[in-house]
């Protein structure tokens, strides 16, 4: 899914207070948060071989979006921020989508499809953020044109069209493919996925996801046929649900913090707050995973309540991690082995627990000076969508120098040669944290197996070969 739906779904309204924080604090939790970033030198300045830096991130990289959704405007807003992402082209096939959209990138070429933008010389990017089961043509021609793409999550509503999109990626390698799993590219999220992984949880036990949010995920307008196209999630024939087009950005934080991919998946969904507008997609769903070791993860969403609204909870013998909001809270439990930041963090009591205060961007030093309520304030204005933007457009230009480079110095119909430079551009300092087609790919596959799952009532035993390409 698109992780935002309009103003049906603002995530960014979610706990804009700091209660919730505070309340996580005096029960005993320990803010998480993104370590200090390392000070770049100032744009123009010279360094000591006397070249100067870039103004921006890298060079430009001119981008085309097709498709022009709610969620696409929002992509749009986010590209006008960013110093290197000019928007020259923009395409959808329903006009009216194309006009709104015009008002975000004015200076962009309009287009009525993917084919006639993909063949505009000037477009070197493209941003897919069509409907999920109209990925497959789109990104497989955008690579095919040799344009980098950055395909919105899920990557396909079938285990097919995603392997398909996949090996497309492999088979084109000399473009960037970036999948929208933003929480890739986060520098909050990608943290703590390091903290976590390091082994603090202790022997890992279980997960829980949810995302509860109550809205009717419909679309009206007074043409039918574009009335029918605008609600395709809620089409049990193209939709992959609530646990697909919510669920996956979710789903791959799990598989992302566990280092591993289910075995197995059991759900339930049933149709209850929105059963009389004609829709065939559950708006009410939990999976349970099994992954290996014995380690469970529970995911549930629903569009007919709100209260909880989206969070993750991942349990140790340890300690227990609650994330929410772009925040992150350790509970420890009494016999966990010390950590050693501890002794640099302000302590705060509360009957007889113990909350530990760290604040993102602090030093260890700054963390003792600090009151409470200050580590209440998120400091990171950057979005998520911004990280993964920025991620996409630094490296699809990291990748289009290499390639440049390697042509001038080497034989480019060497292509065994040519993909483990390109590869190797991808394991550099200079290249930031994305998702690309392999965690796509897991998660996607994830994601569908799920609503399979929901909507048989069954357990799915996953097989090996679903995430294996030729």
């Amino acid at each position: 899914m698109k992780p935002d739906f309009g103003s049906e779904l603002d995530r960014r309204g979610f706990l804009k207070g700091g209660s919730f924080a505070t309340m996580m604090m005096l029960m005993g939790g320990i803010p998480i948060n993104a370590a200090e970033e390392e000070k770049k030198p100032e744009a123009g300045a010279v360094n000591a071989d006397g070249s100067t830096n870039y103004k921006a991130e890298a060079a430009p990289v001119n981008v085309g979006v097709i498709g022009c959704g709610p969620w696409a405007r929002e992509i749009l807003k986010t590209l006008a921020t960013l110093p290197n992402g000019p928007v020259v082209a923009i395409c959808d096939t329903y006009p009216a989508m194309v006009k709104r959209a015009a008002d975000l990138a004015p200076n962009a070429q309009k287009y009525p499809n993917h084919k006639d933008l993909l063949a505009d010389p000037k477009v070197q990017a493209v941003v897919v953020a069509t409907p999920t089961h109209l990925h497959k043509e789109i990104v497989i021609d955008a690579l095919k044109a040799g344009k980098h793409v950055y395909c919105e999550a899920p990557l396909a509503a079938s285990v097919e069209d995603a392997r398909a999109i996949a090996q497309a990626v492999r088979e084109n390698f000399t473009v960037n493919f970036q999948s929208g799993l933003q929480a890739r590219s986060d520098k909050q999220i990608y943290n703590l996925a390091n903290f976590i992984r390091s082994g603090v949880l202790g022997k890992p036990l279980k997960a829980r996801q949810q995302f509860h949010k109550k809205q009717s995920w419909r679309f009206t307008s007074p043409n039918a046929e574009r009335e029918k196209a605008l609600n395709w999630r809620l089409d049990k024939e193209v939709s992959i649900g609530l646990a697909g087009e919510l669920g996956v950005h979710q789903l791959d934080i799990a598989n992302w913090y566990f280092n591993a991919r289910p075995l197995s998946a059991h759900g339930l969904g049933s149709l209850i707050q929105w059963k009389d507008d004609g829709r065939e997609v559950p708006d009410n769903v939990q999976v349970t995973f099994e992954y290996p070791g014995g380690v469970f993860l529970t995911y549930e969403a629903t569009i007919g309540n709100s209260f909880e609204s989206e969070m993750g909870q991942f349990y140790g013998t340890d300690c227990a991690i609650m994330m929410r909001d772009r925040r992150a809270w350790m509970f420890k439990e009494a016999d966990a082995p010390l950590l050693g930041w501890e002794v640099y963090a302000r302590k705060d009591a509360f009957y007889q627990e113990s909350g530990i205060v760290l604040g993102a961007g602090n030093t260890k030093q700054d963390a003792q000076a600090k009151k409470g309520t200050e580590a209440d304030k998120v400091v990171d204005e950057k979005s998520p969508l911004q990280y993964a933007l920025s991620a996409f457009l630094k490296n699809s230009d990291t990748i289009a120098s290499g390639f440049e480079d390697f042509k001038k110095n080497y034989d480019a119909n060497d292509k065994a040669a040519l993909r483990e430079y390109l590869d190797g551009l991808a394991k550099e300092k200079t290249w930031l944290p994305a998702c690309g087609w392999r965690e796509g790919l897991d998660s996607t596959i994830t994601a569908i197996k799920a609503n399979e799952a929901i909507l048989s009532g069954q357990k799915i035993t996953f097989k090996k070969e679903w995430f294996e390409l030729a």
